[in-house]
């Protein structure tokens, strides 16, 4: 026998087995069942796989971010881990001769760094700042303060007197950090809070509202979380960002 007749004879012998299932009620309805089983899974797949590689979803970095539970862009660079609708507001209106002071460091220092020409972010954790010094470029100069309640974190920006374009209330204590920040903002200065859906932050928002500053939300999607939240920015007129 041929190696073409061995394989003859098994296609022959597959169908006949094939046929006679095939007339077998049950054995139809199970192949049948389990035909149209698989064909929601297949779909989800093909809708997956288009996302991840061209959708908003991908171009933004949303899907890596996720799986490394990091603030990344699609190039996997560092961004704040605010909403992608206050980045993408942000981003045009940054000018690289600002002065920049953050509660909480992290990626996002990283990402005002390569932006502004100064940024000054105190953080609470001691370890935390150690371990991330060395990643930061000589425009960044960090500070820290244990946490305590309405303590010298909350109050560190009181050392500075008009000097900040944007201050990012992303850190602890932040309605002690809104009510102590004021001062060292420029005239034209934002304040840019993050996780303005909480509604234990009310009192600090309505603090500076109270000083005359105006708010626009941010809602929807973001780096590093799989639902959505608000970033907000609370300005005054003649402001930096041009509002």
């Amino acid at each position: 026998m041929t190696q073409n007749d061995w394989y003859a004879g098994a296609l022959d012998k597959d169908w006949e087995t094939y046929n006679s299932q095939l007339y077998d009620r049950q054995t139809f309805q199970q192949r049948v069942g389990a035909l149209f089983r698989r064909i929601p899974l297949a779909s989800d797949f093909m809708f997956l796989r288009d996302l991840r590689s061209s959708s908003y979803l991908a171009d933004s970095g949303w899907f890596e971010s996720v799986r490394r539970k990091m603030a990344i862009d699609a190039a996997g660079k560092p961004m704040p881990w605010i909403t992608y609708a206050a980045i993408e507001f942000l981003s045009p209106r940054i000018r690289v001769e600002w002065s920049v002071f953050e509660f909480g460091c992290g990626n996002s220092t990283l990402w005002w760094s390569s932006r502004v020409a100064r940024i000054v972010s105190c953080e609470h954790n001691a370890n935390w700042v150690n371990g991330f010094k060395s990643q930061c470029p000589q425009n960044v100069h960090l500070i820290y303060y244990p946490e305590t309640p309405d303590g010298p974190y909350a109050r560190a920006t009181e050392q500075f007197t008009g000097v900040f374009h944007v201050i990012v209330i992303d850190g602890r204590d932040r309605v002690n950090c809104a009510r102590h920040c004021l001062k060292s903002l420029r005239p034209d200065g934002v304040v840019l809070w993050d996780n303005t859906e909480r509604s234990q932050y009310s009192e600090g928002f309505a603090f500076l509202e109270s000083n005359g500053f105006r708010r626009i939300d941010f809602s929807g999607l973001g780096p590093a979380n799989r639902h959505g939240w608000s970033t907000s920015i609370f300005y005054r007129p003649e402001n930096c960002l041009r509002i």
